[in-house]
């Protein structure tokens, strides 16, 4: 959750620039917005997050005509905040695709979130304007999953918990351009009301090890160059990284929320002061920081009714009240055909270790899972498999608290 909290809404999105980051790929970025990936194929284009409206939506679509005529084949949802996903519908997608996790994150946080964006962001929603429905996927993914849009392949990938819990990343191994989604942020504080603080950095250094030639953050200008990439990860893991020690230490002095708010302020403002939206976005992260360092490992659900005690509790040391997960009902299977297309469509498939030999063998850039997992630690094939191992044991404890949490 990353948004405006100035300008109007006729005005948002009417300075949107395309940025041409080469073979095909692109970014749409303005001032206030989250940013808009676009990958182009032979057969069809790919779309990476929606906007917070489905006016803004419209905005983005206007510029991504510009860009290609093409079919809209998939729309990927890098997480599952409303900022990112409200505006999903205009785009007209052959597929709209999330983790599972955020999926789940939809399903039992989705109405809040929207009315607390409304309520934190009048500029995106005035008074008298509807929120639109909440964008489900029609498919969602566990791990990874490629994707073939005509003589290209694109990664999909769950590097671990950090922005959110089911933040995905999208890999374009021909251009070397990663789409990190709120995993990264650029001339922008991170938003980290709903993070895992503890796993954050770990996504980072997954992301790292790609070695992209660009990246497109979630807010602010695309990156181009590796040592810009590399400073715009290395500043999203400082904020994070500081947040993250400086509630330690508070939790650890046994400070009150009030007093944390003050601390984290001051270890926080002399680098990061001038970051966009730093101001807005300080009060959710330090109340997420304070509850990962009281040992409360999921985020708590935002309400308007958290959001005005958080004020409160920042002004009168009043305490903030807390809404605990409902029930999730057990899932049904995804039902996923192996090869989602059409004879004009680009081709969509579920990785299983068969076709991820496959894919090996037909494009040696493709990253496998096991050649990812041994590039991040450089420890050879033991230590792929026990970073494989990691990822599938981290994403496992998450579905089961998701499945737990109402009982």
């Amino acid at each position: 959750m990353t948004t405006a909290d100035t300008s109007s809404e006729r005005e948002l999105g009417q300075d949107a620039k395309i940025h041409d980051l080469g073979s095909g790929c692109y970014a749409i970025s303005a001032e206030g917005c989250p940013n808009t990936g676009v990958i182009v194929g032979e057969r069809g284009l790919l779309v990476i997050d929606a906007q917070p409206t489905e006016e803004l939506g419209e905005v983005f679509l206007k510029k991504i005509r510009e860009i290609s005529d093409k079919p809209i084949k998939v729309l990927l949802l890098t997480h599952f905040h409303g900022d990112s996903t409200a505006g999903a519908a205009v785009f007209e997608a052959g597929e709209v695709i999330a983790s599972d996790l955020s999926k789940r994150m939809m399903e039992t946080r989705g109405l809040d979130d929207r009315e607390v964006l409304k309520a934190r962001y009048p500029d995106f929603y005035p008074a008298g304007h509807a929120l639109p429905a909440l964008a489900m996927p029609t498919m969602t993914i566990a791990s990874s999953m490629s994707i073939d849009l005509g003589g290209r392949e694109v990664r999909l990938m769950h590097l671990g918990r950090g922005h959110t819990m089911g933040d995905l990343v999208v890999w374009v191994s021909d251009s070397s351009v990663l789409y990190a989604g709120g995993l990264v942020q650029s001339n922008t504080a991170p938003y980290c009301g709903d993070a895992h603080l503890a796993d954050w950095p770990r996504a980072l250094d997954r992301i790292m090890a790609f070695r992209p030639s660009a990246l497109v953050p979630g807010n602010g200008r695309p990156e181009i160059g590796s040592a810009a990439v590399a400073t715009a990860i290395e500043t999203t893991r400082d904020y994070v990284v500081t947040l993250r020690d400086a509630a330690a230490a508070c939790a650890e002095s046994k400070l009150g929320l009030h007093d944390t708010f003050q601390s984290l302020n001051d270890a926080l403002q002399p680098r990061f002061g001038s970051a966009l939206l730093f101001d807005a976005h300080l009060p959710f992260n330090v109340a997420r920081a304070y509850d990962e360092a009281q040992g409360l490992d999921q985020p708590q659900i935002w309400t308007r009714e958290r959001c005005d005690d958080l004020e409160d509790a920042l002004t009168r040391t009043s305490p903030v009240s807390q809404k605990t997960e409902p029930a999730v009902a057990e899932d049904e299977p995804v039902a996923v055909d192996e090869i989602v297309a059409d004879d004009s469509g680009a081709n969509v498939e579920q990785d299983t270790d068969e076709t991820a030999e496959a894919h090996s063998e037909a494009s040696n850039e493709l990253v496998t899972d096991s050649d990812f997992a041994a590039s991040l630690l450089g420890g050879g094939e033991e230590a792929a498999a026990d970073d494989e191992l990691l990822l599938e044991e981290e994403t496992d404890q998450d579905e089961q608290v998701l499945e737990k949490a109402g009982a």
